[in-house]
């Protein structure tokens, strides 16, 4: 999967968030200063060209939607980054965050909690 440039990826988390809407709708909900419109229904062809978007004609205008869930395209993007980064190790991409000295003992514990359920989830399907 193609990775979204900044501008890109800032008009699909507004298609994710409102589902469908005209190119004024996405301008709407960009903050200020806003982008003009002729911008912004570029950037959306460009989606739209990549297979992010699609859309439903309706005379002249187009109504666009997203054509790839938000999950499926995170899931992806971080996905890369483990690979380029991490040397596709899920252990090591941990490793690193847990040395972030900005963590607080609070979040490390609170991350332990969830890794423990997760544990305890699998240990669970794997017997049934």
């Amino acid at each position: 999967m193609k990775r979204l440039t900044k501008a890109e990826e800032q008009i699909m988390q507004i298609l994710w968030d409102i589902n469908q809407g005209f190119v004024k709708d996405i301008i709407e909900n960009l903050p200020d200063p806003k982008p003009a419109y002729n911008t912004v229904s570029t950037i959306v062809r460009i989606l739209e060209k990549k297979r992010f978007v699609s859309h439903n004609a309706f005379g002249n205008s187009h109504e666009y939607y997203p054509t790839i869930s938000k999950e499926n395209y995170t899931e992806a993007y971080l996905n890369s980054i483990i690979k380029d980064y991490f040397s596709n190790s899920f252990k090591e991409m941990v490793s690193f965050f847990t040395r972030d000295k900005d963590m607080s003992i609070e979040e490390l514990e609170e991350i332990r909690k969830m890794i423990n359920r997760e544990i305890q989830k699998q240990k669970r399907d794997k017997n049934d």
